[in-house]
């Protein structure tokens, strides 16, 4: 495949990867993850106003700048690079996506504060029953009067507690795993107060998620995105769009654990000599980096294929994450072995992208998951 990059693609990448080199320190951002509201406001506003990176993949009709998926994976790629923990994904991918799909005013409104950084929109999809399938959805929605009253439980809402919105799904209509019947509200975190009760945690890999229970949560008819009971293709496209990009965050996440790796080759000595001179080591980073261009290599492809119908869609995406899920297993555990004892430590960075890469294989559909469903997809 020959793809290349336009020049303004190439100054987008360029740009945001000088910003993060020189403005996105890892200890720095470890110390916000840790503490406090558990991100950096003030990168995320730079993001906006600095860089414009959070319109950069949207169009011009939702308040972007005319950019599309390419545009989204080299600013996922560089993201995952420097190991950045503010909720680009989660904010400027999917909840963006479904806002746009959406259309209305709300929706409008909302996507042009994301834009301007002055917003951060998460998505709750999730619930304790459904597990990786999101069209399993038991949160009632029913109409009381001209409001929405909802009740149900969603799980692991990743960013949420760094929010000012968040998407909720529920069923308006239909059985507990039917695609018809769901629905999409859009509620606002400051002004729930009464009925809904928001459990904020620290994962693993130094982000933030919650646990949502709703009941009785009353929202006016305007918190109801686009039709009632159609929300599931843009759901479907949504998790789709957050595969891609956070494959393409994983790519960017190996690329700096594999230089790392072969850095500290260089310079551990065993024996008299660099340890990066045995033969045996250097199989294993020759195996890392055939396992960062697979994966790159597929995560192109997706990219390249998330505007095609849905199946030529999923199957894309599918393969990419199955494929990055198996790289990023390896080559974390990889690296990790090849720093010694060091590799787990807080001290240095290999530790903190390990577990970075040990989440984005469960993230947006694990890698069994997807493998299962390229195989459905193809053998129809």
């Amino acid at each position: 495949m020959d793809f290349k990059l336009t020049d303004e693609q190439s100054l987008l990448r360029d740009g945001l990867t000088r910003f993060l080199s020189t403005r996105y320190g890892l200890e720095k951002s470890r110390a916000a993850a840790k503490t406090g509201a558990g991100w950096q406001p003030e990168i995320w506003h730079a993001f906006a106003k600095e860089l414009g990176i959070l319109g950069a993949a949207l169009p011009e009709d939702a308040g972007g700048i005319g950019g599309g998926a390419v545009e989204m994976m080299l600013i996922a790629e560089a993201l995952g690079h420097a190991l950045v923990i503010e909720p680009y994904v989660d904010t400027a991918v999917v909840a963006a996506g479904l806002l746009r799909r959406a259309c209305g005013d709300a929706a409008g409104a909302l996507l042009e504060r994301i834009v301007s950084g002055t917003a951060v929109v998460s998505l709750a999809a999730t619930e304790a029953t459904s597990g990786e399938f999101w069209q399993d959805v038991t949160t009632k929605a029913v109409r009381d009067g001209g409001d929405w009253l909802l009740t149900g439980e969603k799980i692991v809402s990743a960013s949420t507690p760094l929010a000012t919105h968040v998407l909720i799904s529920a069923r308006t209509a239909g059985e507990r795993t039917d695609t018809e019947g769901i629905s999409l509200f859009l509620v606002e975190i400051a002004s729930a107060t009464s009925n809904i009760e928001f459990h904020h945690y620290r994962t693993v890999d130094d982000r933030r998620a919650s646990d949502i229970t709703l009941e009785g949560f009353r929202v006016p008819a305007t918190a109801l995105l686009g039709d009632e009971g159609a929300a599931w293709a843009s759901l479907a496209r949504a998790r789709d769009e957050g595969a891609a990009a956070i494959s393409a965050e994983a790519v960017g996440c190996m690329r700096k654990v594999l230089a790392d790796t072969v850095e500290y080759c260089k310079q551990r000595q065993q024996f008299g000599q660099p340890i990066g001179s045995f033969q045996v080591l250097q199989h294993r980073m020759v195996d890392m980096y055939m396992e960062v261009e697979q994966s790159a290599a597929a995560v192109l492809l997706a990219i390249l294929k998330l505007d095609e119908d849905e199946s030529t869609r999923a199957q894309a995406v599918s393969a990419a994450k199955a494929t990055v899920g198996r790289a990023a297993q390896f080559v974390g555990q990889q690296a990790v072995q090849l720093h010694g004892g060091m590799g787990m430590t807080e001290e240095l960075a290999i530790g903190h992208y390990f577990k970075r890469l040990t989440a984005l294989q469960f993230e947006f559909g694990s890698t069994d998951h997807h493998i299962t469903r390229y195989g459905r997809l193809t053998t129809r």
